[in-house]
């Protein structure tokens, strides 16, 4: 879910929610607790038109015990001076927070009042027989004491003027009310508790959670510890933060691994150097040596010291060559030149220029075009000379057999022209085939003067390749011999 839409959905969450859940929980209440306010004050009909109505509320409180006081008063008055029967009526009304009054005269022969401020006796209602009166009417008073004040009038049996007052206290009057109005204030503050947790457990796994990830995985990075992964959970954009932080640190220690290889490359690329230098400067030094102390003492054997000083420097600058090159490789820096170039005239030349070298070694060299004389390829000629030559170079180092052979061999494979180089020399390993185009990867451990090396020649012809948009491979059988393959990519032109 993306971040945008979390945060809309939080928003509606956190206005509509705790409204919608309000809503519920009040109207809840209010019907459970309506029930039972009808049932404890006698209220038929809809309760809510009590509660806009106050004074309907409090006339309708006291309504029944008001009708059986007013009967009694005009059937059996004589009742209204018995103590007991006050009591009983008393103890009625004070469970629902009021009190009798019962004044004879002037005089207040019955106050049932044992709990509240009570209401002063001036504050009370006159004697008035003509006024009409009934359960729903009364009268407030307002003071320390705020109360709803029914009278009934009336004649004791005596014939002297008598008064029945019900006071109801409004400080004490609808404590169910009060409680409904209390269960929904804490119903609603555990609503919003609730909304305020649930959204706070959204937010941290949506939000939280991921930033804390990623602010553990800065805190390996920055201690150099890169063996851990990311793992995005969400398609939001914390989990595209946490994918792309992936990816970088995946990055990291590629190249840092890369940077590992490639020091270890430099240390078995100096070591390869330094011994495969040492071979021809110690031969040098020996042969000059020998000059200087008269051992060579006839033309003869002086000119074959100073021919082996000579190829002893020349295997020196080769291997300084295929230095140089490597460093131009390692930094993508080969130059290249393509050319478009005719297939059989450019390998005709090569063939005629190493034909003579490998005749003066007693190395047979056999050439064939199977291809069309017209067929172009696009390639650096200089590269590609080098390539040849690096093959056959180490064609010519590892032939052990006493009548060598080079064959070379051009087809033509479709859009590639395919150039084959076979010897039989001493082959190569089946386990050793698939590394020969690692860079310093040498099947004879040895390293002797023979066949020295740097180990970065069949590595320099990969990438030459390569970068030709070409292929390399070799097939192999020891004792028997060796068939180099490549291709390159034939010129075709593009008819508009």
């Amino acid at each position: 879910m993306k971040l945008r839409t979390r945060l809309i959905i939080s928003f509606c969450i956190i206005i509509f929610v705790p409204v919608l859940l309000a809503i519920a929980t009040i109207w809840g209440f209010g019907q459970y607790q309506m029930k039972a306010v009808r049932q404890i004050y006698n209220i038929d009909g809809n309760a809510y038109d009590y509660f806009v109505n106050s004074f309907k509320v409090l006339s309708r409180f006291t309504k029944s015990a008001y009708e059986d006081l007013q009967d009694v008063s005009e059937s059996l008055p004589e009742k209204l001076e018995d103590l007991s029967y006050l009591e009983e009526v008393n103890r009625q009304l004070s469970e629902k927070y009021s009190y009798l009054l019962v004044r004879k005269g002037q005089e207040l022969i019955y106050n049932g009042n044992t709990g509240s401020e009570p209401v002063p006796e001036k504050d009370l209602p006159e004697y008035d027989s003509d006024a009409i009166q009934s359960a729903a009417s009364g009268f407030y008073i307002e003071g320390e004491e705020q109360a709803l004040i029914k009278q009934i009038d009336f004649n004791f049996q005596d014939g002297e003027n008598g008064s029945i007052f019900i006071i109801t206290s409004m400080e004490r009057i609808l404590p169910d009310i009060k409680g409904v109005l209390l269960d929904l204030m804490i119903s609603v503050f555990l609503i919003l508790i609730f909304t305020a947790g649930m959204l706070t457990v959204w937010i941290y796994q949506g939000i939280i959670n991921p930033i804390r990830k990623l602010e553990i995985a800065a805190q390996n990075i920055k201690a150099g510890n890169l063996d851990f992964t990311i793992e995005a959970e969400g398609k939001d954009e914390i989990g595209e933060l946490c994918r792309n932080f992936e990816e970088m640190r995946f990055r990291l220690k590629e190249s840092a691994e890369e940077k590992v290889a490639g020091e270890k490359e430099n240390k078995v690329l100096i070591s390869n150097i330094s011994h495969d230098l040492k071979t021809p400067i110690t031969a040098i030094k020996g042969y000059v040596e020998g000059i200087m102390d008269g051992v060579a003492d006839t033309p003869e054997k002086h000119d074959r010291y100073i021919r082996t000083i000579y190829n002893k420097a020349n295997e020196m600058d080769m291997l300084i060559n295929e230095l140089t090159l490597y460093s131009r490789i390692d930094t993508n820096r080969i130059p290249y030149n393509f050319n478009r170039i005719n297939v059989a005239d450019y390998f005709e030349d090569c063939v005629e220029e190493v034909g003579l070298d490998l005749e003066a070694k007693n190395i047979k060299l056999t050439y064939i075009n199977y291809a069309d004389r017209d067929v172009l390829i696009i390639a650096d000629p200089e590269q590609l000379r080098r390539v040849i030559n690096n093959i056959i170079g180490n064609s010519v180092k590892y032939l052990d057999k006493s009548q060598g052979f080079i064959n070379m061999r051009i087809r033509d494979v479709g859009d590639f022209i395919q150039v084959e180089i076979e010897d039989n020399g001493k082959g190569i390993a089946a386990r050793d085939l698939p590394y020969i185009f690692d860079r310093f990867y040498r099947t004879d451990a040895s390293r002797n003067s023979a066949t020295g090396g740097s180990g970065i020649g069949l590595s320099i012809v990969k990438k030459i390749i390569e970068d030709h948009g070409g292929k390399i491979w070799a097939n192999s059988k020891e004792e028997t011999g060796t068939i180099m393959y490549f291709v390159i990519r034939k010129y075709q032109e593009v008819i508009s």
